[in-house]
């Protein structure tokens, strides 16, 4: 335990300072060599990277449409009532997020414009590893159908039979998604963003993964004229408020389904009171006993945090300084402290709101920015499967009516066909003008 009010400012930001990611070097010269193979071989390097990788040796990367409806259909009855709720609650949520667009007469005769367009062509990465991920599916698929993106890929990793999991086949034929490949990995950010044979390119690329996928997409990113992505990402987080009032069971709960996410993980609780800190530790260890996931919880916990404050507001400033993924919020009157926590990427108010909730079924994204990204990116909304843009129109008279304006200052920045561009226009008699 920590005790916030001793700490001097270089202490306080070793403090709350992230695990250390992997060698950027080694990563970005590996990452940096499969995107160059791709783009050289196509299908061929996606073929022997996923034997390579996954151990599957196919003959096709774009998974039946049979297959899919097959698999969707052997989905257990409950599960599949839990997708069907989740996916309700997102779609809901989603589409209330549907910008207006807007129209304004700036200057009589001068008309401006806002407009919004979905994204055409969407990539979405689900990672494979230990568990299938349906929700991901859900908070990318369901968000994109909501937008109308008109093509959404999804790209997943297959087992070395060959196949996905079934939840992921339900989720994705929820969402109206019958363009899936089975590639994962940096390959399969380099494949959604150059195009093989099998694949073509998409105008924007998102989801979680690894750091090989996570140093891909950023990779990808720079390329000229490439996929934008949906935000910088690094491993998952969570940091608790809590103070006398709270329980620590739910509080040692809370930190502990981060944990469980992977070894680099990383809970943390603030609290003002010491009796909170010291019973959570014990329900750690306790509950911790019980996991499926013991091992990987462990070594996420072995780097958590229990940082001691003298009052809740210091503990708002921890929290601030922080930055979490997730923010849960386990205190007396939790909602009032709202105005005063400016940095997450997802708020979770009260005793009766676990992180769970918004990483399956309340209708919140789960994307969201980690890592300290949460200071200067937004969790994933509606807005990011679109793009804006900008309409003006002016008649005769409004070119009259700010010309002078233009005029002069394409003259302050000594741009002479700027000028002329209106000087020419406004030598209309105004009989001629339409």
């Amino acid at each position: 335990m920590q005790i916030w009010s001793t700490l001097d400012t270089k202490q306080r930001e070793d403090l709350l300072s992230r695990p250390a990611l992997a060698d950027s070097q080694s990563l970005a010269d590996t990452v940096s060599s499969i995107i160059e193979q791709v783009t050289t071989e196509g299908d061929k390097a996606l073929f022997a990277l996923t034997a390579r990788f996954d151990g599957a040796n196919l003959s096709s990367l774009r998974y039946p449409q049979v297959s899919l409806e097959e698999l969707a259909s052997m989905l257990e009855p409950k599960v599949k009532r839990a997708i069907d709720q989740a996916y309700a609650n997102i779609y809901a949520f989603h589409q209330a997020q549907y910008p207006q667009d807007v129209k304004v007469e700036t200057t009589p005769g001068v008309m401006c414009e806002l407009k919004h367009a979905p994204l055409h062509a969407v990539g979405l990465y689900i990672p494979g590893g230990t568990a299938p991920l349906p929700s991901t599916v859900l908070m990318l698929g369901c968000t994109a159908k909501v937008a109308g993106c008109p093509r959404k890929v999804l790209c997943t990793p297959p087992n070395a039979q060959g196949k996905i999991a079934i939840e992921i086949c339900y989720a994705a034929k929820l969402c109206d998604i019958d363009e899936i490949y089975l590639v994962g990995g940096a390959q399969a950010i380099a494949a959604m963003a150059v195009g093989t044979e099998s694949i073509a390119k998409v105008d924007k690329i998102f989801g979680p993964g690894n750091s090989f996928v996570t140093e891909a997409k950023q990779q990808v990113s720079r390329i000229p004229a490439g996929p934008a992505i949906d935000m910088p990402a690094g491993p998952s987080e969570v940091l608790v408020i809590a103070d006398a009032d709270a329980n620590p069971v739910y509080v040692a709960a809370d930190l502990l389904s981060q944990a469980e996410h992977g070894a680099d993980s990383q809970a943390v609780l603030v609290s003002n009171s010491q009796d909170i800190i010291q019973a959570t530790k014990q329900q750690v260890a306790a509950q911790l006993a019980t996991l499926s996931r013991k091992a990987i919880a462990e070594k996420a916990i072995q780097h958590s945090r229990y940082i001691l404050t003298e009052s809740l507001e210091q503990s708002f400033e921890v929290s601030n300084a922080y930055g979490p993924e997730h923010l849960i919020v386990q205190i007396k009157n939790a909602r009032d402290s709202l105005s005063q926590l400016s940095n997450a990427g997802s708020i979770f108010v009260g005793q009766w709101s676990p992180e769970s909730a918004g990483d399956y079924a309340s209708g919140t994204n789960h994307v969201l920015p980690t890592y300290g990204y949460a200071r200067n990116y937004s969790s994933l909304g509606l807005a990011d499967f679109m793009r804006r843009y900008t309409v003006q129109e002016l008649s005769y008279q409004g070119l009259r009516n700010i010309g002078d304006a233009i005029m002069d200052l394409a003259d302050a920045e000594g741009l002479d066909a700027h000028r002329q561009a209106v000087a020419l226009r406004l030598q209309k008699s105004s009989g001629e003008a339409s």
